[in-house]
């Protein structure tokens, strides 16, 4: 496992770039428990935990916070797994079960966001891997980076499959108090069957409503990123239907489709998968995505129009960015009264 290429911008010039954590002070532990067997968690002490987003990519955010490195939530078509290359890791099962844990994130941002050269700009997470997924149950690093979060009136938004994520609903709710705060939960469809090969390790899709019926009942809004919709297994127009109709009586606030796209280190483990669970299927995946990492625009335009027209059907409005919020001022502190002369007596 290598550590010492990894720097602060993987795609530029890394003889120029300090690396992103001494790579002596990783510490390597592993826990005899159901939930983590099998897994191998690598504890870092990170030196920047803020990081750019690339120019050239197509997310809509500048700034990503990421706690974790690798998921166990295992979804095969994880566009992240190219990541785990730096480490000289695979990106199949290692990526799956070699996590690395960035154990001073909370501190770290906290320090980043009091920086006079931090313009409070919004903070993506859960955009590269998965902030809530099992290993936050023990290491538990986003209480304290959503407390700091709030505590510097910061806008942020996090996407998440993890149900995890109710249990920091009362920090959630005081940072929405102060900042804008938006919460989106994917669910890319609701057959079990499909999702019991394709994401092994996510709760189940009617969880994740039950995530956002919670946080709408308590005044947080939470969109829904219809995705991944897997071509020729999650695409009829029933399954479509089914999936929209599942979100829409969940009181999610907005559905975004988005259709697989399968880059590098993640397309070569969703094809295996393919190979062994739709073997039928392999040629028609080879010719749909010839071009490239994406769908044609054709197909695309098609799930966009029709999941659309589904979700004004069932009453699925779209997102209302809420009004700027900020701490409110202390209070001036009032002095205490100086109390009257009292006059003293025996009887």
């Amino acid at each position: 496992m290598r550590w010492d290429n990894l720097t602060a911008d993987p795609a530029g010039d890394r003889a120029r770039n300090a690396a992103l954590f001494d790579a002596d002070a990783v510490t390597t532990r592993t826990f005899d428990t159901p939930e983590f067997r099998g897994v191998t968690f690598h504890e870092i002490r990170a030196r920047s935990i803020v990081n750019r987003v690339p120019g050239a990519s197509r997310m809509p955010f500048e700034w990503t916070v990421n706690p974790y490195r690798g998921c166990t939530h295992a979804c095969v078509y994880c566009f992240a797994r190219k990541t785990h290359s730096y480490l000289d890791l695979d990106t199949g099962l290692d990526f799956d079960s070699q996590i690395v844990v960035k154990v001073n994130a909370p501190e770290l941002l906290r320090r980043q966001l009091g920086s006079r050269r931090w313009q409070g700009e919004h903070i993506a997470m859960g955009t590269n891997v998965d902030c809530y997924q099992r290993a936050e149950g023990r290491y538990r690093l986003m209480p304290g980076i959503i407390a700091a979060l709030r505590d510097h009136a910061n806008p942020f938004s996090i996407l998440t499959k993890g149900t995890l994520i109710l249990r920091d609903l009362d920090l959630l709710k005081q940072a929405s108090e102060v900042t804008d705060v938006g919460i989106s939960v994917s669910v890319g469809f609701t057959d079990s069957q499909l999702w019991r090969t394709v994401e092994p390790g996510t709760p189940a899709p009617e969880r994740r409503l039950d995530v956002v019926r919670t946080l709408t009942d308590h005044g947080i809004g939470c969109g829904v990123l219809m995705a991944p919709v897997i071509p020729f297994l999650g695409d009829s127009p029933a399954q479509l239907r089914a999936t929209v109709r599942a979100i829409a009586a969940s009181g999610a606030t907005s559905v975004t489709p988005l259709v697989l796209h399968l880059r590098p280190g993640a397309r070569e483990w969703f094809m295996a998968w393919l190979e062994h669970y739709h073997p039928y299927l392999v040629r028609r995946y080879e010719r749909l995505y010839a071009e490239g990492a994406y769908a044609p625009k054709w197909y695309q335009r098609r799930i966009t129009r029709q999941v659309h027209e589904l979700a004004q059907e069932y009453g699925i409005g779209p997102t209302r960015a809420g009004m700027p919020r900020r701490i409110a001022e202390p209070a001036e502190p009032v002095a205490p009264a100086t109390p009257e002369p009292t006059q003293l007596t025996l009887l």
